[in-house]
């Protein structure tokens, strides 16, 4: 009793370590940021403010996580799993929103294109995990995921103001945006090819090996 007690404790602790609860924090600012958005409680301004300060704290949770397990050693499956599916299920919140909130912005066949390419290399790494080998997160990806959070921020913002004055410097949230915005979706796209493009070509490398392996055993003659 006392092994297994000492067992679901080290359990827990692995479980709640602190680059995990990291990462349960920005799923669980998901509903707040939706329900921000989507509310009409707060004053004008207040509200693409706030929403817009959510995303962003959630973002910067994003790499914080990452960081501090890698740093104190607590890489764990658990947090493998769950921080790619945070940074997804937060862009799909925000990007779905904005259909509805900035469809001048943010039409749908632009969603429909971001959030395919995620459901693509999500069956792409559950391919390649069942063939035993893992694709590495790939720079394209790290831009496209920064690319996401200047998109959706500055088209939240660019709802309630087209540009902002700072003592003399323009900023412009509406232009920022429309860049940001196909500049994520050429990205997207091209993430994806590349993705797909080493893929197939672990997948290619993975087929001629085992076919030499054959080769090599059927060439061997038996043994007495």
């Amino acid at each position: 009793m006392i092994i297994r007690g000492d067992f679901l404790t080290s359990g827990r602790v692995a479980l709640l370590n602190l680059p995990n609860s990291i990462t349960l924090s920005r799923i669980a600012c998901i509903p707040f940021f939706m329900w921000v958005l989507s509310s009409s409680i707060f004053a004008p301004g207040q509200q693409e403010l706030l929403a817009a300060g959510i995303f962003i704290l959630a973002s910067i949770t994003d790499g914080l996580d990452g960081y501090l397990a890698r740093k104190h050693g607590q890489i764990s499956s658990m947090g493998i799993l769950l921080d790619p599916m945070a940074d997804k299920l937060l862009v799909a919140a925000g990007l779905i929103l904005l259909v509805r909130y900035t469809p001048n912005l943010m039409p749908p066949w632009i969603v429909v294109l971001v959030l395919g390419r995620e459901f693509l290399i999500t069956v792409l790494r559950s391919v390649a995990a069942t063939e035993g080998f893992a694709i590495q997160a790939r720079e394209l990806g790290k831009l496209k995921m920064v690319l996401q959070i200047i998109a959706i921020v500055a088209a939240i913002l660019s709802h309630r103001w087209y540009e902002w004055n700072f003592f003399g410097f323009i900023l412009g949230l509406k232009l920022i945006a429309h860049i940001s915005i196909w500049f994520m979706l050429a990205v997207t796209i091209l993430s994806a090819v590349d993705y797909f493009v080493a893929f197939w070509s672990r997948v290619d490398h993975s087929v001629n090996r085992h076919a030499a392996s054959k080769k090599t055993a059927s060439s061997t003659p038996p043994t007495a």
